[in-house]
């Protein structure tokens, strides 16, 4: 496999899920070029760095940018982490999949515990997201 797998992670501020999926995508697995954007950007949550550092996943260069960056590019998936921007995908830049996961909002969240729990649930969404879609490229 010559290119990588690009991926795109959406949600609506991209301040933390979005940024959490890119960050431990990147961690995860090499053949994949992870992406994130948000229907209105608003800023990276200090809280999303300090979450990835706990965990020793590198967050440098991560930033907040909106979906409109990357129109005209193409993404082999383009994966929604929360209802709201599952809804207006229609933005979305030109993805071969979209697929759809929600996962609750650490920024809004009163559990001090938030960023961390969500960290670990999108890791473990990732981890099987890599094993059944690099599985066909093992068996060829």
């Amino acid at each position: 496999m010559n290119q990588p797998i690009k991926v795109l992670f959406v949600c609506v501020a991209n301040s933390a899920r979005s940024q959490l999926a890119e960050a431990l995508l990147r961690a995860t697995d090499v053949r994949f070029a992870a992406f994130s954007a948000g229907s209105q950007p608003s800023g990276v949550d200090p809280r999303t760095i300090a979450a990835l550092e706990n965990v020793d996943v590198d967050a440098s260069g991560l930033r907040s940018k909106s979906v409109d960056e990357f129109k005209g590019e193409r993404f082999d998936y383009v994966i929604t982490l929360c209802h709201k921007s599952a809804q207006e995908c229609q933005s979305v830049p030109d993805a071969g999949e979209v697929i759809a996961w929600d996962f609750p909002d650490p920024v809004t969240s009163n559990d001090p515990g938030a960023f961390r729990h969500v960290l670990q649930d999108i890791h473990e969404r990732i981890k099987l997201f890599v094993l059944v879609k690099t599985k066909h490229l093992e068996d060829v």
